[in-house]
């Protein structure tokens, strides 16, 4: 099981920082190679909510899979379960770090690739999944500070 994290200091408070999470309208702009993202039912929002996600596996090929919250902590965590041809799983922690700050940790744990060509691909798997989580912790962070209308330390931007 490949297990990927990174944290990054946010110019946001916590409460800002989940709200703009949480919203799934919002995905897109954040999310890496999501190209679109519906709902698939009610509730559209915390625990249980799922959505049909339309992205581009390594930016070209165009996949479509559900996507599910399986963990949700107001202002604390939100945990999507990948299902379908691309599966796994995505957590975002959310936590204080002072005024208008706050850290955003990003985890993805995913299958190590199965069949004849698994020892060939690990690595090009793994470093693929590495860049993604880092480009859509990098992307969520932008947006939140542009949502907040702060920068990194907090400035009105």
């Amino acid at each position: 099981m490949g297990h990927i994290r990174f944290a990054s200091d946010v110019g946001a408070p916590v409460d800002a920082a989940f709200a703009y999470a949480e919203d799934f309208r919002h995905g897109p702009q954040w999310m890496y190679g999501v190209t679109g993202s519906e709902p698939m039912g009610i509730p559209d929002q915390g625990l249980g909510a799922t959505f049909a996600v339309q992205f581009r596996l390594f930016g070209v090929i165009p996949l479509r899979t559900s996507v599910e919250i399986t963990e949700y902590r107001r202002n604390a965590v939100i945990g999507y379960t990948l299902r379908g041809r691309v599966y796994g799983t995505v957590t975002l922690r959310f936590d204080p770090l002072g005024y208008e700050r706050s850290v955003l940790t990003s985890e993805a744990d995913y299958p190590p690739p199965r069949g004849m060509f698994a020892r060939l691909c690990h690595g090009p798997v793994d470093a693929a999944a590495k860049s993604a989580l880092r480009a859509t912790e990098s992307r969520l962070r932008r947006e939140i500070e542009a949502f907040h209308g702060t920068d990194l330390v907090g400035r009105i931007a």
